[in-house]
């Protein structure tokens, strides 16, 4: 196969990559242009685009307008559980974004200062995110509907001046009253900001200023009444854009710290590169802007491209049916969507033979992406057939901020193969090690690690704490950043990424990933989801356990239910070997997944090790959990 615009680029990267990246550099406007790319006087912490200034929010908005984009639509709110549409140009963006910059530069609001954003999918959340990277303020976005205990420990990490929230959040079936959970948030954190600002919604509107507190609280509406449009403030490329927490940490929460120069060139550069947008094309992500799919592709890569992107206030399924996504691309022109397998595993599941698609004329889509875990060969072989457009998994995390392996589409489409998110990308230098660092061949599996240094966009440093940040993701393999993903790679260089590195099986000193039976699994035609874990056994030291969804209408009962789980227990025997020991496979009606559609593995593995499970405050339906209880515990 033809690779040569992939290779050359990619080889570049890392024997030259100040020539790469000062190339991919001119695709953004600075106000003192880089001089020094590289900065590695301070190894392992080094950073790019040292000495350069710009401003975020410019990039995004200002300098569009100025060059004619004005009157183009920047941002379209689909919102099903409201039933409303809004489409916003970027020059009404602009002015939203300005104005309330300044409203929160009246309340004190300056460089450097943090502001916690704690709201739903509504185009609000966008606005504060800009307005803060208008000011060079630090903006930490919350998930929305996030339990006070969780909002509370960010909230004492990041000790924001101002908290701006929603005072609710809308679900298929129930409406979120997020101003309670803040409230009670604020109350448990010994940090108080200054200021709460809450934007109203019809649907539960939120009692504002009434409460004797030690901070100040005033409605959205009122304060951007009387505010002045505020300018973008000059910030260092180095100085820090956004700070994002990952979910399901314990104790302290790690703050992902994101900065300006390297975000913005990295991402700019993706947009064209691996997902092919340019400016103008309209750009589809289901995801959440509180994680960081929402903060990279649904905010900040389509608006520094010039490109046009979807907020959706909605689900795959449910909102109203497994039509969702076909009617919002058909609608709005959409020329490729992104979001999560789990998405087209819920619609598969709900219309296995895609019969609301013909409903729809999607004849402007041109790419899926999917990401966020792992794309079953299954899931992608039923994506590709029902929708006839390529699908493209690509992998990263949030520390990263853009993807570590893709099909570079923008770049050179390359072949596609099932289980694999295709290459690295440009900037990461993938080795698969084994335990004792050392580079494994070809085939292999083993520990995915990234030489140093990692390329612009990814984390810097965690927030407020760089040796936490050394210890914990550059101290297992001396001169690399563990992913803390296994996986191996192959003889043309393709990446399979199999799993967390906790959800690796020690099967009688054989190394097994659930990855690779939850493959085996999948491919079953009556499976619609499925996870695998590890359980304690006495003999082998782990056993793999299955839990699988069946499509509707298949009975999971009695003998069908008996024929299933046999068939399934010799798929894996077929496909993994012997090897893997996999007796157990129990039907369960749902498995447990967090709101962004990950599924809850160590939660389950707890449960079934007889232990108290941590549920995180993203999980989508804690009953869930009260239902494979009794399936899961010893001796259930």
């Amino acid at each position: 196969m033809s690779t040569d615009a992939y290779r050359t680029a990619y080889a570049q990267s890392l024997e030259d990559p100040d020539t790469f990246w000062r190339a991919a550099a001119d695709g953004i406007e600075w106000v003192t242009p880089p001089t020094t790319v590289l900065d590695d006087s301070n190894p392992p912490l080094y950073r790019w685009f040292s000495g350069a200034t710009l401003n975020t929010c410019f990039n995004a908005l200002d300098r569009h307008v100025r060059d004619g984009r004005g009157d183009q639509p920047a941002l379209i709110h689909d919102s099903p559980v409201t039933g409303t549409k809004q489409t916003i140009t970027y020059a009404g963006l602009l002015a939203r974004v300005s104005t309330f910059a300044g409203a929160l530069a009246s309340l004190g609001v300056e460089k450097g200062d943090r502001v916690v954003v704690y709201m739903p999918m509504v185009p609000e959340a966008v606005v504060a995110m800009l307005a803060c990277a208008r000011l060079g303020a630090i903006h930490s976005v919350v998930f929305g509907g996030f339990a006070p205990a969780e909002l509370a420990a960010r909230i004492e990490d990041a000790q924001p001046k101002v908290v701006v929230a929603a005072s609710c959040g809308i679900e298929p079936s129930r409406v979120v009253e997020y101003k309670p959970m803040l409230d009670a948030a604020l109350d448990r954190s010994s940090h108080k900001p200054e200021s709460v600002i809450v934007f109203q919604r019809e649907q539960a509107r939120a009692a504002v200023g009434e409460r004797d507190t030690e901070w100040e609280e005033m409605d959205w509406d009122e304060l951007v009444a009387d505010a002045e449009p505020a300018d973008c403030v000059e910030v260092a490329a180095t100085d820090p854009l956004y700070v994002l927490y990952t979910s399901g940490t314990t104790g302290r929460p790690k703050g992902i710290v994101r900065d300006n120069g390297g975000h913005a060139v990295a991402l700019r550069w993706s947009m064209s590169n691996v997902y092919d947008i340019g400016p103008g094309d309209v750009w589809f992500t289901a995801s959440d802007v509180g994680w960081v799919v929402g903060h990279s592709y649904i905010v900040y890569a389509p608006l520094l491209t010039g490109a046009t992107t979807v907020l959706y206030e909605g689900k795959p399924v449910g909102t109203p049916d497994a039509g969702a996504f076909w009617r919002v691309i058909a609608e709005h022109g959409v020329k490729a969507m992104f979001t999560a397998p789990t998405a087209y595993r819920a619609i598969k599941r709900d219309d296995p033979r895609g019969e609301l698609l013909r409903e729809h004329d999607i004849s402007t889509l041109e790419t899926v992406f999917l990401a966020g875990e792992r794309l079953d060969p299954d899931t992608y072989e039923w994506a590709t057939s029902t929708l006839g457009v390529p699908v493209v998994d690509n992998w990263w995390q949030t520390e990263t901020g853009w993807p570590i392996a893709a099909n570079p589409r923008g770049l050179e489409p390359m072949p596609i193969k099932a289980g694999s998110p295709t290459v690295p990308m440009p900037g990461y230098a993938v080795s698969i090690l084994d335990e004792t660092g050392a580079p494994l061949p070809a085939g292999e599996e083993g520990a995915i690690a990234i030489r140093l240094p990692l390329p612009p966009g990814t984390l810097a440093t965690l927030w407020g704490d760089d040796q936490r940040y050394v210890d914990g993701y550059l101290s297992t393999y001396p001169g690399f950043y563990a992913t803390g993903d296994g996986g191996l790679v192959d003889e043309d260089g393709y990446l399979f990424v199999m799993g967390r590195t906790d959800d690796v099986l020690n099967v009688a000193g054989h190394r097994l990933s659930t990855g690779s039976i939850e493959a085996a699994l999948a491919g079953h035609p009556d499976v619609a989801e499925c996870a695998v874990i590890g359980v304690a056994d006495e003999l082998k030291g782990q056993l793999p356990r299955g839990l699988v969804v069946l499509k509707g209408g298949v009975d999971g009962t009695g003998a069908e239910g008996e024929r299933i789980r046999a068939e399934l227990v010799k798929r894996v025997r077929d496909e993994v070997g012997a090897v893997a020991a996999l007796r157990q496979v129990d039907i369960v009606a749902a498995l447990p997944k967090t709101r962004s559609g990950k599924i809850l593995r160590k939660t389950m593995r707890e449960i079934a090790d007889g232990r108290t499970p941590t549920v995180p405050g993203t999980i989508e339906d804690a009953s869930v959990l009260d239902t494979l209880g009794p399936v899961l515990r010893p001796g259930g």
